[in-house]
């Protein structure tokens, strides 16, 4: 048994509003450098969409993360003997079209327009020519469903709908949508990792956050493709591959990153996990109908002595381990078993859960009502309806969240249908005691854990939210480096401006 700690996240998708306000906290901080005008470590995209960059799901294009091969786990994007052969050629790169041309606007033609009759204008100019570009895309290009025919129709989540499934997502009156922010997601079996031939792209041992070495770095972009989130990107400037750090300069001063602090509809948490590192290549080998049963399995319960013993022979602290008992995470992902990985299929074993949307029900205009379109609130009441009748199938969410198994994303839902319905009960009294009751029998759930889930979700407090471990970074690197030499360097700079040597 090695026991490692993890700094793992929790987004809760049902209360995200699309405000962007992290993807504009975390650009403000760290990617509004020259080479950086495309890249965002945080997005928010609007499912069912393409995402950012196009098709970024799509792992038969871009070949990122891992499958079963001849009864082993091997990276999809090429063999040892690939790596070789494709080393100044990556054919699973995305194209700058993938992601969009980053533009600025000619604003001197505003400022030093002549006099005249008509009204002068600012053309979208290329960011990286110079020359007048034609805007085509941008990083969240289809934001509430716009282009709906184009982006949200192609959607690879969508597969395994029927065609009537699909109709109904096209019909005004219910259209619906959710928003999915995106980050790095840290994974306990990272793609970039595997498939960098430098070695420059490494998991620190202290925390488990995924950095790319500047130093290290030899620009063959083979992270970029290896990660099937697309959370990695070059920098054309500087010729480095770069990502998101988790504000590891805020983390190590306890403070929470900058897209998790700045969150308005604090739908963020951010906690400890520790998970058993020798099962890792087991979990991510595991059938793909139980992928999400085995992530969960390799975690491992901080409140259990021989865990915390296992856990301080590996060189885990006290602090960190007490730091992984107070975890919203651990909550949400192990004991409530609320929150999902994304595309557990990829066999990343990512650190960053999601909460599923409670999406409304279908329902259409019959004369001057709005009703139930199928009588499913009749026949089944409002605990099983809203899961029958939801706009978005249940299939859809199983492929986003559940590498397709639908019975997971099932008993989330019923969760959380039961948490809302015992609140009714409680608070607005609408809801008969017997309903409530048994909502919460068919939830596998009780009362208690009722409330401490409407606890944790609607008024938690900022602490409870961000549980930030003690990460004690000057004890991690006392064995190669002065930490007095090491602290005034810390954060994401470099002791040397990189330059190209090639």
């Amino acid at each position: 048994m090695n026991i490692r700690a993890q700094v793992a996240m929790v987004f809760h998708l049902d209360k995200c509003i699309g405000c962007h306000t992290c993807s504009i906290a975390c650009k403000n901080i760290w990617t509004d450098r020259k080479g950086t005008e495309y890249m965002w470590w945080n997005n928010v995209e609007t499912k069912p969409g393409t995402g950012y960059p196009t098709l970024w799901e799509d792992q038969e294009k871009y070949r990122g993360g891992w499958e079963r091969r001849d009864g082993k786990l091997r990276p999809r994007l090429h063999s040892r003997l690939g790596a070789l052969a494709n080393l100044f050629h990556n054919p699973a790169l995305p194209t700058l079209d993938d992601y969009y041309e980053p533009w600025t606007y000619d604003y001197q033609a505003l400022f030093n327009s002549p006099q005249g009759d008509d009204q002068p204008t600012a053309r979208p100019v290329s960011m990286i020519t110079g020359k007048p570009v034609d805007i085509e895309a941008g990083p969240n290009w289809d934001d509430d469903l716009g282009g709906s025919p184009v982006y949200a129709a192609n959607d690879p989540n969508l597969a395994g709908l029927t065609d009537e499934q699909r109709r109904q997502l096209n019909e005004l009156e219910r259209e619906v949508f959710f928003y999915l922010p995106r980050i790095c997601n840290h994974c306990m079996n990272p793609g970039c990792v595997g498939v960098c031939p430098a070695g420059s792209v490494y998991k620190r041992g202290e925390d488990g956050i995924v950095l790319v070495s500047q130093e290290k770095c030899r620009a063959w972009r083979m992270c970029v493709s290896g990660c099937p989130y697309k959370k990695v990107y070059y920098n054309w400037s500087t010729g480095k591959s770069e990502k998101c750090i988790l504000c590891f300069p805020r983390l190590e001063s306890g403070q929470p990153p900058a897209c998790f602090h700045s969150c308005v509809g604090r739908i963020r948490y951010l906690g400890v996990l520790l998970y058993d590192a020798d099962r890792i290549e087991q979990a991510a080998s595991a059938p793909q109908d139980q992928l999400v049963e085995a992530q969960r399995e390799i975690i491992q319960d901080p409140f259990d002595p021989a865990i915390a013993a296992a856990a301080a022979q590996s060189g885990v602290r006290a602090d960190m381990i007490e730091a992984a008992r107070k975890s919203p995470v651990y909550k949400f992902v192990k004991q409530w078993k609320l929150a999902l990985p994304l595309h557990a299929e990829f066999r990343t074993l990512p650190s960053l859960f999601y909460v599923p949307p409670m999406g409304p029900v279908r329902a259409a205009a019959k004369g001057e009502s709005y009703e139930c379109s199928d009588g499913a609130q009749e026949r089944l009441g409002p605990m099983l309806s809203s899961l029958e009748g939801a706009r978005l199938p249940v299939r859809y969410m199983a492929n986003l969240f559940a590498a397709g198994n639908q019975e997971i994303v099932l008993a989330v839902y019923r969760k959380l249908i039961a948490v809302r319905l015992y609140k009714r009960f409680t608070q607005v009294k609408d809801i008969p005691r017997e309903e409530a009751r048994k909502a919460l029998e068919l939830a596998d759930s009780t009362a208690e854990e009722a409330e401490a889930i409407f606890r944790l979700t609607s008024v938690p407090t900022f602490e409870e939210r961000f549980v930030v471990p003690p990460l004690s970074r000057e004890t991690a690197i006392e064995p190669v480096l002065d930490p007095f030499d090491h602290k005034p360097a810390a954060g994401f700079g470099f002791r040397e401006a990189p330059q190209r040597k090639w």
